[in-house]
């Protein structure tokens, strides 16, 4: 078999076939492999069968493998291979305790680790056991949710910085009236430049951005609801459909991604790691 890309019929996405990622992976490969991520933001690469080691490996020819944002003394993780890996999962041990994270139920949009200096420039996900129905998991074109923010907006945006917060909670924000002393958080730009694309996205999402610089609480909170539902139009979004051995990875400088529901009682587990960015840059 030989290596296959085929985009899919969304706003984003493209579906990668034919290669083996335990094997070699030669330099024309890889650069396919490269070229797509970048000119699609989401790349499935489709029956794969991935160790953790394996997985690092892969993921560190895109660019060196970032370290968790949750504390290691909070994990629940026995083998994160030096905190890079992350058991999306709700399997429990005997004493019925969650042995991963992010066990169950929906999960807000959010770009990883927005909330440092330096945020994940993309997601990697590896799909080991999955329900019968639910946990699907979404993605957002945020170059499009730029582009669908009404002119007057964005020249009232422009230049302005957005407070990204977390405190590991899936489906609330952070209460920014009860303070940030003991809470990762940063200042992003609220519109950037990829690096590699040259394009401008909305730096922006539900989960983590708690407000707006230079604007009323009131008005900051009113155009973030508004920018929120502006990346949450399902006609911006691809809606990925896990199938066992999946290796799904986005691009978090031009996408936001979410979880939905599953049964609590079926088996899913996915393994992620995660790759260092750069400092977001400013759109002109």
């Amino acid at each position: 078999m030989s290596l296959t890309i085929t985009p899919f019929d969304a706003p984003l996405g493209a579906e990668i076939t034919g290669i083996d990622l335990r094997q070699d992976l030669d330099d024309d490969n890889f650069a396919k492999i490269e070229s797509a991520w970048h000119n699609y933001g989401v790349v499935v690469i489709r029956d794969q069968n991935l160790s953790k080691a394996e997985q690092i490996a892969f993921a560190n020819r895109l660019g060196p493998v970032s370290k968790r944002g949750l504390p290691a003394e909070k994990r629940k993780e026995d083998d994160d291979h030096g905190g890079t890996i992350m058991m999306i999962t709700n399997k429990r041990n005997p004493d019925g305790e969650f042995v991963g994270s992010v066990p169950e139920g929906e999960l807000w949009f959010h770009s990883d680790l927005s909330y440092r200096l330096v945020p994940d420039q993309a997601t990697m996900l590896h799909a080991l056991a999955l329900p019968d129905s639910g946990g699907n998991t979404m993605f957002a074109n945020m170059y499009k949710a730029y582009e669908n923010i009404p002119e007057a907006l964005k020249k009232k945006l422009s230049g302005r910085k957005v407070l990204h917060a977390y405190d590991f909670a899936t489906t609330a924000q952070v209460n920014i009236d009860e303070g940030l002393d003991n809470i990762q958080h940063f200042w992003q730009p609220i519109f950037v430049r990829h690096p590699i694309t040259g394009r401008t996205a909305l730096f922006a999402s539900r989960l983590m951005s708690a407000q707006i610089e230079g604007l009323d609480r009131a008005d900051s909170d009113s155009i973030l609801q508004e920018l929120f539902d502006i990346i949450e139009d399902p006609a911006i979004i691809y809606e990925h459909v896990w199938c066992l051995g999946d290796l799904v990875f986005c691009d978090n400088r031009c996408c936001t991604h979410a979880r939905r529901e599953f049964p609590m009682d079926q088996l899913r587990m996915l393994q992620r790691c995660t790759i260092q960015g750069a400092p977001m840059i400013p759109a002109a």
